[in-house]
Parts: structure tokens; C-alpha cells; sequence
């Protein structure tokens, strides 16, 4: 089944130019959380995309500019705890309309304004967004938002965060994970990807994908990361949203699964596997 999923991502032609493998807009960092949207904006970019684009707050910006060699980034207004301030929220929109996918959540923080922000971004962005870590969990209780978006949207809760977002307990919830999964998708208009041993992707057409590939190695912090940049990647490039995700956490595993047999499933971690992405392409046959 992977493999039809696969196959959509582009071939890519001799004559094309970075503007050809999209855009992707990763807000994402707070201080003491840069690591996070690092790995996102490497994960977009190994997985093919032409142009990222890291909105940080302005503070931190010097940080990321040493951080990240090949992909740019956006100082933004921050509010006294070195996050994402609500009065960046023009900014951000305007920024976004120039690009083909938008990354929202990783190590972006839980204060209350720039919760305020997300759910003001999730209203109002107008092109496909992939929502992870805090950024879903600033719709805990307000999953309507998602409802009412015109664009897809991709949610990657880990079971902690899905089981806040459905008011359940995390035991329940692995008890029938692609049920949930299903339903969530079909309630929320979302593509659902339930991270973990088997990862789980939903579509609200009640498409499910239930992934093969991963280890133990990979539950350690930044693999989400990684993962989440990688679907906006493919999306930027034109894939649908469902094969997008089903592609991303298929190689995601894959490389994962490299990076397990050279380094061990108690040294791997989250650069391992965003070093391991070209050979787990060749492996899929993508090229």
C-alpha cells in the first residue's frame, strides 16, 4: 500500500529550480527550544524542499542563524518569555501567503499568548498547515478551529497530547488507536498521524494507514520533529496531504531503522535519522 503513496512524490526533472520543491514556513522555537524547530526546518529540507524558512522569535534569531546553514530565517515579536508574541500575527500571515506549507508547534511553548497566537494562525492561514507538539496543545478544548478550516490540515499527536485533545486517559487511548485515530480525523477534517510503536494515519475520508517501519531508538526527543518537517515538505511539493504524511512516516521509520542497526537502539538519536534520510530514499526506490 506505501508504495502507491510513495510514488506521488515528484520526480525531480534536470532543468528545475528550488522554487520548483516549494516553500515551507516552520514557527516553531522559544528559548531554551530551538533544537526542535532546528530539526524540523532539516527535516523539510532532506526531504526535498526547496525553500524553509524558520519564524523564531527575534531574540533567538541569532541563535538559528548559526543553527541553520541552508535554510533562512524570520525574526519575529516575542513576548517576556522569549516565545512567539500575538502581535506577530500579521507578519506571519502576510509570510505565509507566499508559501506552499506551514509548520506550526515544535518547541514553540506553552505560554498563554502565544497560545493566542496559534489558534489566531489556525483561523486565519490560508494554505495547508501541519500542526505538532504545543501547537496542538493550544487547541485542547477548541478542536472546532480545525473543523472549520477551508485548507488542510495534518495533526501529529504523540498518545500524551491526542489523549488531551479527546479529554481521555493515554491507556484507553492505546487500547484501539487506529479507531481513535479514525474518528478524530473524520470529527476534525484533519489527517491524523498518532505517533508511536506503529504509527497510525487517519484521513477524514476514513483512509487509514497503519506504518511498519521504526524502532525503539526513535523515542527520543526530536524524532517528532524531524517527522513533522518532512510531511510539510512533501505537501510543499504537491502531494496530497494523506500520501504526504504516509510517505513521511514510512521513510521516517525507514531511516530510523538504518540509523538503529549502525548506532544502536541506546545511542540513536534525532540526527541520526535526518543523517540516514538519503539512504532510506535509495532504499524506497525514490530517486
Amino acid at each position: 500500500m506505501v508504495r502507491k503513496h510513495i510514488d506521488k512524490i515528484p520526480v525531480r526533472r534536470k532543468d528545475s529550480h528550488k522554487g520548483d520543491y516549494g516553500r515551507v514556513f516552520v514557527i516553531a522555537g522559544s528559548v531554551g527550544m530551538t533544537g526542535a524547530a532546528y530539526l524540523s526546518c532539516q527535516g523539510a529540507l532532506r526531504a526535498g524542499s526547496g525553500l524553509v524558512v524558520n519564524g523564531i522569535p527575534e531574540s533567538l534569531n541569532h541563535v538559528m542563524e548559526v543553527k541553520l546553514t541552508e535554510a533562512m530565517t524570520l525574526p519575529l515579536a516575542e513576548s517576556k518569555k522569549r516565545s512567539l508574541a500575538k502581535n506577530a500575527r500579521k507578519e506571519i500571515i502576510d509570510f505565509s501567503r507566499k508559501c506552499d506549507a506551514v509548520v506550526i508547534g515544535p518547541g514553540i511553548g506553552a505560554a498563554e499568548e502565544t497560545r493566542a497566537l496559534i489558534r489566531e494562525l489556525v483561523k486565519k492561514i490560508e494554505c495547508p498547515i501541519v500542526l505538532d507538539a504545543d501547537g496542538l496543545n493550544a487547541l485542547e478544548g477548541r478542536t472546532i478551529l480545525l473543523k472549520k478550516r477551508k485548507f488542510r490540515t495534518v495533526i501529529t499527536p504523540h498518545p500524551g497530547e491526542m489523549a488531551r485533545l479527546i479529554k481521555k486517559e493515554v491507556s484507553f487511548l492505546q487500547m484501539q488507536r487506529t479507531e481513535i485515530a479514525k474518528k478524530v480525523a473524520k470529527d476534525t477534517g484533519t489527517v491524523v498521524c498518532l505517533k508511536g510503536h506503529r504509527t497510525v494515519v487517519a484521513s477524514p475520508e476514513g483512509q487509514t494507514y497503519v506504518n511498519d517501519t521504526g524502532n525503539s531508538g526513535m523515542a527520543s526527543g526530536g524524532t517528532g520533529d524531524v517527522l513533522t518537517g518532512m510531511i510539510a515538505s512533501f505537501i510543499g511539493q504537491g502531494v496530497d496531504d494523506f500520501s504526504s504524511t504516509v510517505s513521511a512516516v514510512y521513510l521516517h521509520g525507514l531511516a530510523g531503522d538504518i540509523a538503529g542497526r549502525e548506532k544502536g537502539p541506546f545511542s540513536m538519536v534525532a540526527t541520526d535519522i535526518l543523517e540516514c534520510l538519503p539512504r532510506a530514499f535509495e532504499k524506497a526506490g525514490i530517486f
